[in-house]
């Protein structure tokens, strides 16, 4: 003998199998880290990165693919930049424990692909006031010189 259908058991089990695939269609199409930042391929990793919210001394840091050097701006304001290599007056590598007078710049460090800034005293940047701030990293690839560079421009937020 066949049972009849239950309205109410059937409502509910409709209800639940839709939410299941809004769930699994939400988890799915969700756009996390670099897709969402739309990060170019020789950007591995950025911070703050487009939107984030920062501290007003927050470090500003992008980090290359082997063989890119960049320049930073922020607000307008184009960054001047020490390379690491260049801090002894020598050119000789510290020896470790040594002391070394990082100036108020940005920092590229030619052995990581990296450049940074920390907005601080006597620096072009002293804070980041509260409010949106755009920056902007020039990069181009060592091999190639400045002529052939690109740029990335996003903006964070400082509380």
């Amino acid at each position: 003998m066949k049972r009849p259908i239950n309205r109410q058991n059937l409502i509910v089990s409709v209800g639940i199998a839709v939410g299941l695939v809004l769930i699994g269609m939400g988890l799915s199409g969700g756009t996390t880290g670099r897709a969402a930042q739309k990060l170019p391929t020789v950007i591995e990793d950025i911070n703050p990165g487009p939107g984030d919210e920062v501290l007003r001394q927050s470090q500003v840091f992008v980090d290359f693919i082997d063989g890119y050097e960049a320049t930073l701006t922020i607000d307008g304001i184009t960054l001047p930049v020490t390379r690491l290599d260049e801090l002894t007056s020598n050119g000789a590598t510290p020896k470790p424990g040594a002391q070394v007078d990082i100036p108020p710049t940005a920092i590229y460090d030619p052995g990581n692909y990296t450049i940074s800034f920390i907005p601080q005293e006597g620096a072009a940047i002293t804070e980041f006031t509260q409010g949106v701030h755009k920056a902007s990293v020039t990069y181009w690839k060592v091999i190639d010189g400045k002529e052939k560079s690109k740029s990335f421009n996003w903006e964070f937020e400082a509380n």
